[in-house]
């Protein structure tokens, strides 16, 4: 992968479900040690796009390609390539303990030494997990399942990390510290982040470039900052009224 390519490239994206189109002619690229957020009402098609990148749902036509290459067919090949989704709702395995689950998201991973060194440091980013280590995972509040969540998606040693809703049912206070997290990680550890929100204003905060999903297509796309301003955005996602 050179500069100027991107490490996640999507060209023309069509998927349907059925006769329906979810996603129609997207396109859109993250480049390497970038957050980049797609913001969108629900039903926009922002889940199908997370799932389409992670070979869960298949795509009608368009193109997506990782570090120059075509994305796997099969899901675990996508994580052994170096991309991990945290999804909506946070699907953790509630009879499971949180080392449990931990584990299951470094199942592609056969270096033991290295995923306890893996675990120890998401215990470092989230230490109410270490706390609830041999607790089942559907005890835990909400806020701790989506801490589990994402450290469930860490444990793979992704390259990019997408993440899907991840403020989700939570309380202000733990949408903040998760955000935190996010850009921790970024500004930190270097990981490159996707990042699909419905609260548009914390995403736009956060990251360096951003796409407008509407019923299935790109209707708007720029900086952040840019799009955190646009009177459009403001009145359409942020509740401002002009």
């Amino acid at each position: 992968m050179t500069e100027t390519t991107p490490m996640l490239d999507i060209k023309d994206l069509v998927v349907h479900y059925g006769g329906i189109c979810a996603l129609n002619q997207v396109s859109l690229h993250v480049n390497k040690g970038e957050i980049i957020s797609v913001i969108g009402a629900n039903g926009a098609g922002k889940s199908t796009l997370m799932k389409s990148i992670v070979a869960v749902k298949s795509f009608t036509s368009g193109a997506i390609t990782f570090e120059g290459q075509p994305l796997k067919k099969e899901p675990h090949d996508v994580i052994k390539d170096g991309i991990t989704l945290a999804p909506e709702g946070r699907r953790i395995f509630s009879p499971l303990s949180v080392r449990e689950n931990l584990m299951a998201g470094a199942y592609t991973r056969t270096d033991r030494r290295e995923i306890e060194s893996t675990m120890e440091e998401i215990f470092e980013l989230f230490p109410r997990l270490k706390e609830r280590i041999n607790q089942r995972g559907g005890t835990l509040s909400g806020g701790e399942q989506q801490m589990l969540a994402v450290g469930r998606a860490l444990m793979s040693r992704p390259k990019l990390l997408m993440l899907d809703e991840p403020s989700l049912g939570l309380a202000p206070i733990v949408i903040n510290l998760m955000f935190e997290t996010i850009v921790r990680l970024n500004q930190q550890l270097g990981l490159t982040i996707l990042l699909v929100e419905q609260n548009a204003s914390l995403a736009l905060e956060i990251c360096q470039r951003a796409y407008v999903l509407k019923t299935g297509t790109i209707n708007m796309e720029g900086t952040g900052q840019d799009l955190l301003h646009d009177e459009r955005v403001m009145q359409s996602y942020l509740g401002i009224a002009k």
